[in-house]
């Protein structure tokens, strides 16, 4: 192994964590790089990734962990400072780094995005403007665009609360259409692309789970898997906006369920053409 097999992946989520395990067990060296050494740097250490504290959003911690690397994935979780950690990841790896491909993280509405578009969430807007930074970056750049995670709170413990209550999941979504894709599948396609990245420079991937649906028949999915009659019921956004309990509950930050009631309030283009009323890909922390 060269130094240049190196890959750096920023943040041990669940993505980052994925991208991990699939990276080591085909005996690729990975570093790790973590504003915290918590239990999810402690796994991705007991994977052989070599861990190291950092702040995306400083380079001087960005570029002693950019030595070496060859391959780096850039994520980072809901948070205003999307576009400032972007910038620096650019700004250092063109002056210190010797990248041969950089994958960085999005999210499906930046497909529809111009740069004069106003429908879109303020945390939208802001991958919109990291693509751009890292296109500009003259980096090999590949961005990886999902939908919605079906693992992120909105699919998982929010409708787990009230379906143990009542049988029901509670959302403002109406009728809208979206194709939430697992977490699994993302940092499987993340890490293909880091084994081999030459053949994926400056493409980009737009991931989709495998159908696309409307919150009632994912209602009648839970209902099946469960055994259990489930069924989805449509609340006013003020209503479900005012739930604070639901989001201390699902351990969202302040910033991410700003995010979320945005989106929510808005509505955003799904790969099918048609539209969530009230949207749903903002993405807590991967």
């Amino acid at each position: 192994m060269t130094p240049s097999d190196l890959v750096l992946v920023t943040g041990a989520g669940d993505v980052g964590r994925g991208v991990v395990e699939r990276l080591r067990a085909r005996d690729v060296p990975v570093r790790v790089m973590v504003r915290r050494d918590d239990d999810r740097a402690a796994r991705v250490r007991a994977l052989g990734a070599d861990v190291v504290l950092g702040d995306l959003t400083r380079p001087e911690t960005v570029a002693p962990a950019l030595e070496g690397v060859g391959g780096m994935y850039f994520a980072m979780p809901v948070s205003p400072d999307h576009l400032l950690a972007a910038t620096v990841v650019a700004s250092v790896a063109r002056e210190y780094g010797e990248l041969g491909a950089l994958v960085g993280m999005s999210q499906m509405t930046v497909s529809q995005m111009t740069a004069t578009s106003t429908a879109e969430s303020h945390q939208q807007r802001l991958h919109w403007l990291a693509e751009q930074v890292l296109n500009w970056s003259g980096l090999p750049v590949v961005h990886i665009r999902p939908t919605s995670f079906l693992d992120n709170p909105l699919f998982t413990t929010l409708p787990a609360r009230t379906i143990r209550e009542n049988g029901t999941i509670v959302l403002p979504f109406g009728r809208g259409r979206t194709s939430p894709i697992a977490v699994d599948d993302v940092a499987r396609t993340v890490a293909t692309v880091l084994r081999d990245p030459l053949p994926h420079v400056g493409h980009v991937y737009e991931l989709t789970g495998p159908r696309t649906v409307d919150m009632t028949e994912m209602a009648e999915a839970f209902s099946k898997a469960l055994g259990r009659p489930v069924s989805y019921v449509d609340v006013p956004l003020d209503r479900w906006r005012e739930s604070r309990s639901s989001w201390r509950h699902a351990g969202t930050s302040t910033w991410a369920e700003g995010c979320l009631v945005r989106l929510a309030a808005g509505g955003s283009p799904t790969p099918a053409g048609s539209r969530f009323r009230r949207a749903v890909p903002c993405r807590p922390a991967r």
